[in-house]
């Protein structure tokens, strides 16, 4: 078995790399060549943590499986990835890198869903000042000309501090902290929330003509980032997985709109149109087999055996 740390993982996948190895993911999961369980969860809150969410992934004719544990605990948020070989059962890789491969394919999935979209936009909002959040401008910067983005969290100390991170990070882009969701959707079109939010930041009414929204926080039972008004007002609603979305994010606010879902792999596999001068929203909520394609994307570079079919 062979255990890689989370300075070797950073240095093997970079954001294009990231951002193509989710396409591939979500459409191979559209067309059922993967086999992909409903995530498992655990509550620690009481013994002191948080919650663990447990996610896995088998691509049909592949030599291995992912299996993923990424959580929140009393010491830290933390999380890790092993690939385990279909014949015999050993494990192959074990990606030891602190939730660094899921934070990365979540960023990743949001940015190639508004490179899909064909958004031109110079201007990023973001909902959040974690880790999270840091990735999200880094991964949009990699397929967007952005020169500005907009930060808000409720600690107003943290989105400072989130802002100056970004704007030493990404040379050439302004970015500042706002003082309300509100104020975020008034100055960018594209937006993307990642907070544990169980009620609603951003209403119907706080977005304008032509704004796409990238939903990632939602992934488990009660939480919430969008009024349930704006799925239902969406000229186009993409989720990463249906059954997953209705259960856990954004659209168990809104069951009603479930007929009119896609699934963002069979958007991406057809392409179909929508009208643009609408709200675009994408419900996220993490797939296993994201998480199966980011690791055999990072064992590929490691030459870590074979990465998975051809």
């Amino acid at each position: 078995m062979r255990v890689v740390g989370p300075e070797e993982i950073r240095r093997a996948i970079d954001p294009a790399e990231a951002v193509a190895a989710m396409r591939e993911a979500v459409v191979a999961q559209s067309r059922g060549d993967c086999d992909t369980p409903m995530p498992m969860h655990l509550d620690l809150a009481s013994g002191g943590g948080g919650e663990v969410h447990i996610k896995s992934s088998y691509r049909k004719g592949g030599t291995r499986f992912a299996l993923k544990i990424a959580g929140s605990y009393a010491k830290r948020p933390y999380g890790s990835i092993v690939l385990v070989s279909v014949e015999s059962g050993e494990t192959i890789a074990f990606f030891d890198d602190g939730g660094y491969l899921t934070d990365l394919r979540t960023a990743a999935v949001s940015a190639m869903v508004a490179r899909e979209l064909g958004r031109e936009d110079r201007v990023l909002g973001i909902l959040g000042t974690g880790v999270q959040a840091r990735l999200q401008a880094e991964l949009h910067r990699a397929v967007l000309p952005l020169s500005e983005i907009h930060v808000w969290g409720r600690n107003a100390e943290r989105a400072a501090a989130c802002a100056r991170d970004i704007g030493v990070r990404l040379a050439g882009v302004r970015a500042v902290a706002s003082s309300s969701p509100t104020e975020v959707a008034a100055a960018a079109r594209l937006i993307v929330t990642a907070t544990a939010s169980r009620a609603p930041l951003l209403s119907a009414g706080d977005l304008r003509p032509g704004t796409h929204v990238s939903a990632v926080g939602s992934d488990t039972p009660g939480k919430q980032e969008l009024d349930a008004e704006i799925l239902r007002r969406a000229s186009l609603l993409l989720v990463d997985s249906l059954a997953q979305c209705a259960k856990l994010g954004e659209l168990q606010h809104a069951p009603d709109q479930n007929p009119r879902a896609i699934e963002i792999g069979a958007f991406c596999d057809s392409r179909g149109d929508w009208d643009r001068s609408g709200i675009t929203v994408a419900d996220f909520t993490g797939l296993g087999v994201e998480d199966l394609f980011i690791a055999e994307a990072c064992a590929a570079r490691l030459s870590l055996g074979q990465a998975g079919p051809v």
